[in-house]
């Protein structure tokens, strides 16, 4: 028999560096979860992607054991990290404060494609380069759909 689903906590945790200070530690203790094994198991499991911010949706259930599952990096993250700046325009329709490539955003889109609300990489595209608006970048060239 399967177990029962109390609830779930989701969660953004740098990788490899999950410790039981705040957030982690009150998000999982007032649920009654065992922190320290959470973040010895996440720890463990994202060793390859130390320091990266991963979203992590933690299932709890009844008896207070969990599962979780680790998703790609958002969005965000990677156009920054792609446009090799600090953070997002405070005006992004106003002040630009870096540009991306198409190619960036086809890597982006491919690597967020299992997480995302999309069927086709040219949809996933768009929402990403949308992302890359709302943080004040310009996306340089001209889409590939558009390319004769």
């Amino acid at each position: 028999m399967a177990k029962e689903i109390e609830t779930y906590v989701k969660l953004q945790v740098k990788g490899g560096q999950a410790n039981p200070a705040p957030p982690i530690g009150p998000a999982l203790g007032a649920k009654g979860l065992n922190i320290m094994e959470f973040c010895k198991r996440f720890n463990a499991e994202t060793q390859d992607r130390q320091g990266k911010v991963l979203p992590v949706v933690i299932t709890v259930y009844k008896d207070k054991s969990f599962d979780f599952i680790i998703k790609t990096p958002p969005a965000a993250v990677q156009l920054i990290d792609a446009a090799k700046i600090k953070k997002g325009s405070a005006e992004s329709n106003r002040i630009k404060v870096g540009s991306v490539t198409w190619d960036q955003i086809k890597e982006i889109a491919e690597n967020k494609m299992p997480d995302m609300n999309a069927f086709t990489l040219e949809s996933s595209m768009k929402m990403v380069a949308g992302t890359a608006r709302s943080l004040g970048l310009n996306v340089k060239g001209t889409p590939p759909w558009e390319q004769n």
